[in-house]
């Protein structure tokens, strides 16, 4: 049985979100994939998520079973959403927070490189589009990001990590 003082700690793989009260701790490791987390002080309520990809594109259309996929900003962000409503949390008053998007092979350049912009972009916009707050971020860059996010108080630690050049082919 667990105690009013012991937390439980969830760590979040790429293409999961979670939702919980004060008695958890959320982790996860981030490159160029981001997590939104959300939180609602009163309440000490929380999400988070870690997502590869903005959005669908056409041809990764939502199966006709109609399933929510949070390996995609847009899914994911609706996901968290939902399992907040249904905790009776006041979403208008919850605050939002952004990690991620790094570079993670700074020294390559092409276009897949930018993906990681392109999801902490994302986050921003969902996070406005719902009415949220952003109150904090850490985006952008070169590594990825070690994140912990303290549900009972809504603090989320970043400690970012930046990678080891690549060598040159011997």
């Amino acid at each position: 049985m667990r105690t009013s003082n012991q937390v439980s700690d969830k760590f979040l793989q790429p293409g999961e979100f979670v939702v919980g009260d004060a008695a958890y701790r959320f982790r996860t490791l981030l490159g160029s994939c981001v997590s939104i987390t959300l939180w609602h002080p009163q309440r000490r309520f929380g999400a988070m998520s870690h997502f590869l990809l903005p959005r669908r594109t056409t041809t990764i259309a939502r199966g006709s079973d109609g399933q929510w996929d949070a390996r995609y900003g847009e899914d994911a962000m609706w996901l968290m959403l939902r399992e907040l409503r249904r905790a009776d949390v006041p979403l208008a008053e919850c605050e939002g927070k952004i990690f991620g998007g790094g570079n993670m092979f700074p020294d390559i350049s092409t276009d897949a490189m930018t993906i990681g912009r392109s999801n902490g972009e994302a986050a921003r916009r969902l996070l406005e589009a719902h009415g949220i707050s952003i109150v904090s971020e850490s985006l952008f860059g070169v590594g990825y990001r070690q994140i912990l996010f303290d549900v009972r108080s809504g603090d989320v630690w970043a400690r970012k990590v930046e990678p080891l050049p690549l060598r040159a082919a011997a």
